[in-house]
């Protein structure tokens, strides 16, 4: 990307199915309010403030809509993040699934991806011989 530039993405609402409806808030509400509200803790700020939030954001050029950011950090007041982690993956326990089922496919991808590489590789020899 040239300097200066900046990667657009859709509104979070075409993502979703029709059925699903959200809140105005929620619906414009991206990843990138945690995420910074996350880096602001991590650094040692166990309260980051909206302010906190759009400086991170501002920092990598990303838009900041203070309203939003006021928000997060008005439902996350009083709370610490350990907490909410652990309440997070309480909740989580919930949804049961497990997850040890998907090694095999990726193992195999992987196997059969190197032998690729070889072949590639004996095809390019070839071709500057």
């Amino acid at each position: 990307l040239a300097q200066g530039s900046r990667v657009s993405s859709p509104s979070h609402r075409s993502r979703l199915p029709r059925h699903c409806s959200l809140p105005p808030l929620a619906a414009a509400m991206s990843l990138k309010y945690a995420a910074a509200y996350m880096m602001a803790v991590l650094a040692g700020n166990d309260s980051p403030s909206a302010g906190d939030i759009q400086k991170i954001l501002e920092s990598v050029e990303a838009e900041c809509d203070s309203s939003v950011a006021e928000k997060l950090v008005s439902e996350l007041s009083g709370k610490t993040v350990h907490e909410l982690i652990k309440d997070g993956k309480e909740k989580l326990k919930a949804f049961g699934g497990g997850g040890g089922g998907g090694g095999a496919p990726a193992a195999s991808a992987a196997g059969g991806g190197g032998g690729g590489g070889a072949a590639a590789a004996k095809e390019e020899k070839k071709a500057v011989v």
